[in-house]
């Protein structure tokens, strides 16, 4: 009766309205069902089932996305999760990429055995955002040109230099592909690094006389970004005026 009531996500609420008790026995019988293995406790007051086909021992999250609304307000899973989602990539990784309109107050989240690595992000830049249903939750997820964009504008979103030039190349050979999303979701986000990062990787990817390429030209702001500010920017490439490792820079057409 409770999950037919709450889904995927249970709370205090949820349980005393399914049951028709107050917040003080709910709380008795969440407890009560915690210590059976039939609940896993998020935060006070929320909940996530077990499967029910789960061992006694096992309390894992079957799909860590379903907690990112409760977790964290306002949000989106982007990064390589997305990246994930839209088959941008065969990479699995265990931690969720998150940007949430909340506070912010450490880049790591673990609760139980799902974890997140959560980023800020401002209200009025919640735009191209697709939704994946999860039973009854829904979770907002960056669409494919937010994906990649949201990589390039903050590279530890994408795992690495080489593997966003990865994504971003499994995305100019798929169905989503849009010149003319991309530049317009980079001009939105307003960083001037996304579109040297952007230049410097399609190039590896796309015919030189590609339009995304002279839009990207077009659209210089001065100054020097790194590919990635993990890496040691030991090259410069001032076609595109980025700074990239040392194993990156043999591969560009203009050094």
């Amino acid at each position: 009766m409770v999950l037919r009531h709450a889904g995927e996500i249970v709370t205090l609420g949820a349980i005393a309205g399914a049951l028709g008790l107050n917040r003080s026995d709910a709380s008795k019988i969440a407890s009560r069902w915690v210590a059976q293995g039939r609940l896993i406790r998020l935060r006070p007051g929320v909940f996530a089932p077990v499967p029910l086909d789960s061992a006694p021992a096992d309390t894992t999250v079957v799909d860590p996305w379903v907690l990112v609304p409760e977790l964290f307000g306002t949000a989106y899973v982007t990064g390589w999760s997305a990246a994930e989602h839209w088959h941008l990539t065969d990479q699995l990784f265990r931690r969720v990429c998150v940007k949430t309109a909340e506070q912010v107050r450490g880049s790591l989240v673990a609760v139980r055995d799902a974890e997140f690595f959560v980023s800020h992000v401002s209200e009025d830049l919640l735009f191209g955002l697709s939704a994946r249903w999860i039973g009854q939750t829904r979770v907002s997820v960056a669409d494919p040109h937010r994906t990649v964009v949201d990589m390039l504008d903050d590279p530890r979103l994408g795992g690495g230099a080489r593997h966003i030039s990865d994504c971003l190349t499994a995305y100019f050979r798929s169905e989503h592909a849009s010149r003319e999303k991309i530049i317009a979701y980079a001009e939105r986000i307003g960083n001037g690094a996304v579109f040297k990062r952007l230049g410097f990787l399609a190039e590896r990817a796309l015919p030189a006389d590609d339009p995304l390429l002279a839009a990207c030209r077009e659209r210089l702001s001065a100054g020097y970004a790194h590919l990635d500010a993990a890496l040691a920017g030991d090259r410069i490439i001032t076609r595109w005026r980025v700074r990239v490792p040392r194993s990156l820079a043999h591969e560009a057409r203009d050094r």
